[in-house]
């Protein structure tokens, strides 16, 4: 019942973001990188977490661009599709990403692997989702990958939204996972779960 419900959201929120133009898309893009630089937790975090963009996805480069301008160690993910884990691999360069066989840009898989037990610097990690809800949950694509990953992640989670994709409430499963922040191109807010393990600070 549950899966039913997400996937209908999925292909409806689908089609509204393929109805989006182009210059639409870029605009708002360019808004929520801009508000991410000003989150106190990003200008402290020593690691950021980002994820490489599909078409249809929020574009997050400006942030990577940023904190590497910065001296902040940037990471991306790659995924085990068998086990649908994955891990962050810290890149110099954005020119380092190179595509999967399904077309998702990765890092190398022999450039360092973040690690929250060793790497104990502030860290952040924003989180792609095709919509959000008031609390901080999300629906992705139905993988699961971050999902997995969040719930062992100790550092502050921004979910990367535009801001007519948040609804009051999405369905969840008992494996979902919230996040701290909602980052939106009208600026950001703290979500309000109170079941949440790791408060969030915007």
């Amino acid at each position: 019942m549950i899966k039913k419900q997400k996937d209908d959201i999925r292909e409806e929120y689908k089609e509204i973001r393929r109805q989006m133009s182009a210059e639409e898309k870029q605009k708002r893009d360019a808004a929520i990188c801009a508000a991410a630089e000003n989150l106190v937790s990003f200008r402290y975090a020593e690691y950021v977490l980002l994820y490489a963009a599909t078409s249809d996805e929020i574009d997050v480069s400006a942030i990577a661009e940023a904190a590497f301008a910065k001296g902040k160690k940037v990471l991306f993910p790659r995924c085990d599709k068998k086990t649908h884990t994955m891990k962050y691999h810290e890149v110099k360069s954005l020119d380092e990403l190179q595509p999967d066989a399904y077309g998702i840009c990765e890092p190398p898989e022999e450039n360092p692997v973040y690690d929250a037990q060793r790497d104990t610097g502030g860290a952040v990690c924003f989180v792609p989702g095709l919509v959000y809800d008031k609390a901080g949950y999300r629906l992705g694509y139905g993988k699961g990958f971050y999902d997995r990953y969040l719930s062992a992640f100790s550092g502050c989670t921004i979910g990367v939204v535009y801001s007519d994709y948040i609804l009051n409430e999405v369905p969840r499963g008992r494996f979902d996972v919230s996040v701290d922040i909602l980052l939106t191109e009208k600026g950001v807010r703290v979500t309000k779960d109170p079941k949440k393990t790791h408060p969030g600070k915007a």
